[in-house]
C-alpha cells in the first residue's frame, strides 16, 4: 500500500474508534450539530439493479418508504426516460442525475442524452468511467478537452457535466496524478465531479475533505460508499471510512447530494435501510 493511501486510510479508520463500526451516528457525532438535509439523501440506483430489473416501480416505492428523497439513475432496465419519470413522480422521488457512457456523450448521442435528463427531471449528466485505452496522462488530457466541449453543450442545455471516479483514476502515472489532470484542465464552470468516496480511498487519493477545500464548489454530488476493514464494500456507517471528517468541508466543496451506493449488497433493501438510517442520524 502506497504512502498516500496509508495516510488516507489512517484518517479513515478513525470512524471505527469513534463510531464502533455500526453504532448509532449520534454516539459518533458527540457535540456535532450539522446534519445532511433530508432532501440531500439519495440512492444511486446501481445499488438496486437486481430488484429494479423485476419491479422498477415497486423498488422505487420501497426506497421512498425508507425515506430517500432523490435517486441517481444508472440503467433504466428497458424503460424510457418518460416511463421512469412517471414512476418517480408517483413515488415522490426525484432524479438528480443519470450516468451516461463516455462514448455516448462524446458522440452523436449527446443531444438525446441531455434531453433524457431533462425528461427525468435531473440537472447533472454524469460520465461514470473512462475506457482503459485512455489511462495515461495524454489520454486524460484528451478527456479534459472533451469534457470542456461536452460541458459547454450541457450548460447550453441548462445542465452540468460531472465525472464519477473509480480507483484507477487516482493513480499517479509517469509522476502525474490522472485525477489531478481532470481537476486542473477542465473549466470549473463547465465540468464538476461526482466523488465516489470509496474509490477515492481505495485509489489512494487525498482525503475528500482536502479536495473540497482545494477545489471549492466542484463536487455537487457524492457517492457515499463505505469500506469494510478488509477493503470490501460495506453498508454506509458499518465500515472504516470517517464520513464526519469527510463531510466537515462538504459545503465548501459544493456538495448538494449524498447518494448512497453499495456495489454488491447481499440484500439491497436491508443495505438501503441501514445506510439511510446512518446518514439521517449523522451529525458532523
Amino acid at each position: 500500500m502506497d504512502r498516500t493511501r496509508r495516510t488516507f486510510l489512517g484518517t479513515a479508520v478513525g470512524v471505527a474508534a469513534t463510531a464502533g463500526l455500526g453504532t448509532t451516528a449520534a454516539s459518533a457525532a458527540g457535540s456535532r450539530r450539522r446534519r445532511i438535509p433530508p432532501s440531500g439523501i439519495g440512492m444511486h440506483l446501481y445499488t438496486m439493479r437486481t430488484p429494479l430489473a423485476t419491479d422498477f416501480r415497486g423498488t422505487l416505492e420501497r426506497l421512498a418508504e425508507i425515506g430517500y428523497a432523490t435517486v441517481g439513475v444508472s440503467g433504466r432496465h428497458g424503460h424510457s426516460a418518460a416511463d421512469v419519470r412517471r414512476m418517480l413522480d408517483g413515488t415522490r422521488l426525484r432524479a438528480v442525475l443519470e450516468h451516461v457512457g463516455y462514448d455516448i456523450v462524446k458522440g452523436a448521442g449527446l443531444p438525446q442524452a441531455l434531453e433524457d435528463i431533462h425528461t427525468l427531471g435531473g440537472k447533472w449528466i454524469v460520465v461514470p468511467s473512462l475506457p482503459g485505452s485512455l489511462h495515461s496522462p495524454a489520454g486524460y488530457r484528451e478527456v479534459a478537452r472533451e469534457f470542456n466541449r461536452i460541458g459547454l453543450a450541457a450548460r447550453e442545455s441548462g445542465l452540468k457535466l460531472l465525472y464519477h471516479n473509480h480507483g484507477t483514476d487516482h493513480q499517479v502515472v509517469d509522476g502525474v496524478s490522472l485525477y489531478g489532470i481532470l481537476l486542473a484542465e477542465t473549466d470549473p464552470e463547465l465540468v464538476g465531479f461526482e466523488l465516489d468516496l470509496y474509490w477515492a480511498a481505495n485509489g489512494g487519493a487525498s482525503a475528500p475533505g482536502e479536495l473540497f477545500v482545494r477545489h471549492p464548489r466542484r463536487f455537487p454530488a457524492l457517492h457515499v460508499k463505505d469500506m469494510a476493514p478488509n477493503g470490501d464494500f460495506a453498508d454506509v456507517g458499518s465500515g472504516v471510512l470517517d464520513f464526519p471528517a469527510m463531510f466537515d468541508t462538504a459545503r465548501r466543496g459544493g456538495v448538494k447530494q449524498w447518494l448512497v451506493e453499495h456495489d454488491a449488497p447481499a440484500d439491497p433493501f436491508a443495505s438501503a435501510l441501514a445506510s439511510y438510517t446512518y446518514l439521517s442520524r449523522l451529525r458532523y
